[in-house]
């Protein structure tokens, strides 16, 4: 069965529907995990901190689009011609563009909705505040209204401004979060490596 030029072997529909089910059982577990966090938390804190919380999801929310829209479109072929002149950042940048797919959808799926269930947790905290000096139910269904569309709007609007950088810069991207991860997991995995051999010789 060819693919884009390749072979792709039938056993490997094995293994995405494997990575379907464990991006489910992992988006679950983590929604519910923040989920139950930001309302006890968050529902506790004041007006200001939702605030600076709700950007803080937001920043991520972005961010972690960006690396999954840049690891979607970076090219691997490129990053194989550094990985042989052994340039920083290459070795996990290859990685990372020979599994994509799990990488977008961990990044945009996952980190995202969980970054949106927090986003609307402080949201509530912020009306929640605000309508506690009103009176009016119409007045709190629009504050309501307004905070969960002012929170998508700001949402959308800075994703759309990432989009574009980063389907021009997704190598440039790439390769700097592969020079960030060799300095920290992909290093600590290398001196472990390296203790284990030698404790073997």
């Amino acid at each position: 069965m060819k693919r884009y030029g390749k072979v792709v072997s039938l056993g490997h529909k094995s293994n995405k529907y494997r990575w379907a089910i464990q991006v489910f059982i992992l988006s679950i577990s983590l929604s519910l995990a923040f989920g139950f966090l930001s309302q006890t938390l968050l529902s506790s804190m004041g007006t200001v901190i939702a605030i600076l919380g709700i950007c803080v999801f937001i920043f991520l929310s972005v961010l972690f689009d960006m690396i999954g829209i840049a690891v979607a479109s970076a090219d691997e072929e490129q990053f194989e011609k550094w990985n042989k002149t052994q340039l920083q950042g290459a070795r996990a940048g290859l990685k990372l563009c020979r599994n994509s797919e799990k990488v977008c959808s961990f990044c945009a799926d996952v980190v995202g909705d969980i970054c949106s269930t927090l986003c609307g947790a402080g949201g509530a905290c912020i009306v929640v505040s605000l309508s506690a000096s009103i009176s009016s139910p119409a007045l709190t269904m629009l504050l309501s209204v307004s905070v969960s569309a002012l929170i998508a709007g700001l949402t959308i609007f800075f994703k759309a401004l990432m989009k574009q950088h980063a389907l021009k810069s997704s190598n440039k991207i790439i390769l700097n979060l592969g020079r960030l991860l060799e300095k920290t997991i992909y290093y600590e995995k290398k001196n472990k490596n390296f203790n284990k051999n030698d404790e073997n010789s």
